[in-house]
């Protein structure tokens, strides 16, 4: 493939000369004067607040005619990596990917299918004269009707990188949107980006790609990342993105952006499964860029989701089937002062049905257009060789040092071990090197502290113990050249707005309270990946705290803290990412560590080893300011966990049920949400963001792996998932009344995560909470019951008719508590 840029030697990125502190650049071109950050970080900000032509007309039309004329780094013309954006690109990639020997292969497959099926039916008969000759010719004509369907959703897929005009165009216009929101542009770090460009020097070379592979939190992020590469002089990678967002108008942009349009679920399409491996291959073979969102789906609370493996088992079978030499992965983070559609995921967290994606709808969002929305931060962690990661972790589990033994990672479980190991490892490597934004400080503080609300001064205090707190573990904090802290956070609660935290006038000290504490936990959630080994440590240490009394009273052995924290490490596997050290290991450090910051004392026997531990007198006196700190990041968490147990209570069939126990998964965990709102309302639940239908969700999930849930789930995605308590976790119920019983397994199992939760006025009676809170969790799922067995006696289309009414039950029932 013929390179069709100028021939001209290429020169360096706009501005990158200047390394030695952080500097900020115009779209216009012109550099401010370094300042020093803080933490030696050097940090650049990409993109400016733009010239709008009511306030600079002169400025605005210069500013066009530059992107219209390609002046400059605006040309796009000199940047580094494979060819894109010309005139012919998307007919040979099609080309390409339709030729590829995987895809041709699949489809001689299916074609033999077919034919053995028509042979089966009759209508293909082996004693006929002619057989032969009309097997060759039916299998000619499947095979060119499959050839024909590959070619159409290939067309659909595919990005389509075909004019430079366009692209020049797109990144004035997406800038401009960009600055109206995050008036004060985009931050990356300057030795990011000079590392970043050196090793797309090298892939270029290669004929490698790079894999960027940022967090997802909100549909910005497509945009951000698009614009920093083309501003830095990076090819534009190929973006996979789900086909909900192939609107009118906006479909088409994308897609001669860098978008790929792919389902989101493939279900039993092998065809189409093949397709996008064969697309993947043509990509990575030709060292293209491409990025996919580890997570999958945005985060709707704020800190990082399990990673979705399906893209990223493409890239890899890519590698190990030695399709693909070599590629480049670039775990990518994306932070923002506050994110545009949080106000939407607290609807959606909360139950309200998800709108389908609108054009309209985001470019007339009051929050696009109020400049009060801060700055984004993005953060690039060090690019690594995908198959120097793969040798290495065979190297761990077979000795091997050198080279990929196919043979030993061919097996599936293998290969799904390898495949979580890289998808955690991506997401840690973006933990490593995240910015924690001012309004997630603020959030934080507001929601770890007892009492109301905070004044001023004690807002600053711990605004600055948590900024050092997450330096001291590894972190980075958003930095504001030499403005006081006082100054970043008046920024800070700009960017928040009155709606989320509020401020109490006509006192000697301006005091700061939540107002939306569900939205607020949003950016709370953004730091606490910092501290979950704390957080857990406390928690399981609370067991004893709560007891009151003195030191001696409320210290725990170290037996009993370890089998705690054990407990709710297993319980929140797949919600938190813990360190790679190990249980006993990473234990010991945290402890060591909360000893040295006096929040705890450590007792230890004559060799040394720890025996108990309780809180330290300096925290004492403190009031557990800290203790307490690390207790309010986790309790939220702790508290949908005990909750999404309780509610499993209410799945053991009532006396004389006639069904076989399954329900509709989907209507079970909205029950869930349903008992949390009224325990929370009733004063049974400290957190109202306990009810979020996410944690509740990784909640069940973490069920179905202890095999307490059983689910049933079909690949055809007409057929809802189905679930019932396993039979060894089933409670009884009293043969007298038909009341479920306070006892048994998972009661016990229920009674240890309680022993973590937070206490309070309606929870230190256990009997009375038991009654009371197994009584409404029965009345909710007596009507799962009941309306499982009226659908069983249901015609399709009153079947239909009733989930369209469920369905506005609920959207009602969750507007009502927004």
């Amino acid at each position: 493939m013929a390179d069709p840029r100028d021939s001209s030697p290429r020169t360096s990125a706009p501005d990158l000369e200047i390394l030695g502190d952080q500097v900020t650049l115009h779209p216009s071109g012109y550099v401010e004067p370094p300042a020093r950050a803080q933490d030696g970080d050097k940090e650049r900000n990409l993109v400016e607040h733009m010239a709008r032509f009511r306030s600079s007309p002169l400025e605005f039309l210069r500013e066009v005619s530059l992107h219209v004329s390609g002046s400059g780094w605006r040309a796009y013309d000199h940047y580094i990596g494979q060819p894109i954006f010309y005139t012919g690109f998307s007919e040979n990639m099609m080309a390409a990917v339709l030729s590829t020997p995987i895809l041709q292969k699949r489809i001689t497959e299916l074609a033999e299918k077919r034919i053995a099926v028509e042979e089966k039916e009759g209508l293909l008969r082996k004693d006929d004269p002619l057989y032969a000759v009309k097997r060759v010719q039916r299998k000619m004509v499947i095979e060119q009707s499959l050839n024909e369907l590959c070619e159409k959703l290939t067309g659909d897929m595919i990005c389509k990188m075909e004019s430079k005009p366009f692209i020049r165009s797109a990144y004035y216009l997406c800038t401009q949107l960009l600055t109206r929101a995050y008036h004060q542009g985009i931050h990356v770090s300057s030795e990011e980006v000079i590392r970043l460009r050196t090793v797309a020097e090298k892939a270029e070379k290669n004929k490698q790609s790079i894999i960027f592979l940022p967090c997802h939190r909100s549909h910005v992020d497509y945009v951000s990342m698009q614009i920093i590469c083309y501003r830095l002089g990076l090819a534009l990678p190929t973006v996979v993105a789900g086909d909900n967002l192939n609107i009118p108008l906006l479909g088409g942009f994308l897609q001669h952006a860098g978008a790929m349009w792919i389902r989101r679920s493939f279900g039993d399409d092998i065809l189409y499964t093949t397709l996008v491996q064969s697309y993947i291959d043509t990509l990575l073979q030709g060292g293209f860029n491409f990025e996919c969102f580890i997570e999958g789906g945005r985060s709707r609370t704020g800190k990082l989701l399990p990673p979705k493996f399906g893209i990223l088992s493409f890239i890899l079978d890519s590698i190990l089937s030695g399709r693909v030499e070599d590629t480049i992965i670039c775990p990518v983070s994306t932070q923002y002062d506050k994110v545009i559609e949080t106000e939407g995921y607290v609807g959606e967290l909360l139950g309200v049905p998800k709108k389908k994606e609108n054009l309209a709808d985001f470019l007339s969002a009051s929050s696009v257009l109020s400049l009060k929305l801060g700055r984004v931060d993005v953060r690039f962690h060090e690019p690594w060789s995908l198959r120097q990661f793969i040798q290495d972790q065979q190297a761990r589990t077979t000795g091997i040092p050198k080279g990929i033994d196919m043979k030993s990672i061919s097996d599936p479980a293998t290969r799904q071990k390898l495949l979580r190991t890289l998808g955690y490892k991506v997401l840690s490597d973006i933990n490593a090197v995240s910015v924690v934004m001012p309004t997630a400080l603020i959030g934080t503080v507001l929601l770890t502290l007892r009492g109301r609300g905070v004044g001023k001064a004690e807002l600053i205090r711990r605004v600055e113990w948590l900024s050092d707190r997450v330096r001291s573990k590894g972190g980075r904090v958003a930095h504001f050249g030499n403005a006081p802290t006082s100054v970043v956070i008046e920024r800070g609660l700009d960017v928040l707005g009155k709606d989320l935290v509020g401020l109490v006038e006509g006192l000697p000290e301006p005091t700061y309270y939540a107002v939306d504490r569900f939205q607020l936990s949003f950016y709370r959630n953004m730091t606490i990946h910092l501290f979950i080994s704390e957080a857990l440590v406390s928690a399981s240490m609370y067991l004893r705290v709560k007891r009151g009394g003195g030191p001696d009273n409320q210290r725990i052995s170290y037996d009993e803290l370890r089998e705690q924290v054990l407990f709710l490490s297993q319980l929140f596997r797949g919600e938190f990412i813990y360190p790679t050290e190990g249980l006993a290991v990473n234990l010991d450090n945290t402890l060591k560590g909360l000893e040295a910051d006096k929040v705890i004392e450590l007792t230890r026997d004559e060799e040394g080893k720890i025996t108990a531990v309780g809180l330290s007198e300096v925290e004492r006196i403190a009031g557990r300011e800290n203790y307490d700190f690390y207790c309010f990041l986790i309790w939220p968490f702790i508290e949908a966990s005990w909750l999404a147990a309780v509610s499993l209570m209410g799945f053991s069939p009532p006396l004389g049920y006639k069904g076989d126990g399954w329900l509709d998964s989907a209507k079970c965990q909205s029950s869930s949400q349903l008992l949390g709102k009224t325990l929370y309302h009733q004063g049974d639940l400290s957190y109202f963001e306990a009810v979020n239908k996410e944690t509740l969700k990784n909640a069940w999930a973490r069920f179905e792996d202890e095999g307490i849930m059983l689910v049933a789930k079909s690949r055809n995605t007409k057929i809802l998932p189905r679930a019932k308590l396993a039979p060894e976790w089933m409670p009884q119920r009293n043969p007298q009344t038909g009341a479920i019983v306070s006892e048994g397994r998972l009661w016990d199992f229920i009674e240890k995560i309680a022993q973590s939760r937070r206490e309070g006025k309606n929870r230190r009676d256990g009997a009375t909470v038991s009654s009371r809170v197994l009584r409404h969790t029965e009345t909710i799922a007596q009507n799962l019951f009941m309306d499982t067995m009226a659908e069983t006696n249901l015609s399709e289309e009153d079947k239909l008719l009733l989930k369209k009414k469920q369905a506005r039950r609920q959207a009602l029932q969750s507007r009502a508590h927004l």
